[in-house]
């Protein structure tokens, strides 16, 4: 059991696993740092997010009381989520995919050719090429 345990653990997708999940951790504090020092004041300048809270939609219940559907909450948390949304896209996707696809681009960059020969190696080929075919032309014995 303890082998078994300890292979589970050793193995690299538990280390990978534990990793991100850290990250993870780390990045969404990033986030939401941007979101509410950034986007949040954005929004604030078009209208008040706080009345949000405060929209509520009351229903008489089946045994004489109310309850409260908060739909301000709702369209609060889905305002959110598209600051968030636009916040990973545009700070951290869209960076990363033109990142990558310079790289990919340097990538598909022909080698540099080869340097042309000198007079002096022309010359020498040339001589050869010229040897070569003046055997070739010369009857066998």
């Amino acid at each position: 059991m303890i082998k078994g345990f300890r292979e589970f653990i050793v193995r690299g997708n538990v280390i990978d696993l534990a990793v991100a999940v850290v990250i993870g951790a780390a990045f969404t504090a990033i986030v939401n740092a941007i979101v509410a020092g950034l986007i949040n004041p954005l929004i604030a300048l078009i209208f008040q997010a706080d009345s949000l809270n405060s929209l509520t939609f009351d229903v008489p219940t089946l045994f004489g009381g109310t309850t409260s559907f908060a739909w301000g909450s709702i369209i609060g948390a889905i305002i959110n989520f598209v600051a968030v949304a636009v916040v990973v896209y545009f700070v951290f996707v869209m960076p990363m995919n033109k990142m990558k696809e310079r790289a990919a681009a340097r990538e598909d960059l022909p080698e540099e050719p080869e340097p042309m020969p000198s007079e002096a190696e022309l010359l020498i080929q040339i001589r050869d090429l010229l040897s070569d075919k003046k055997s070739q032309d010369s009857p066998t014995p």
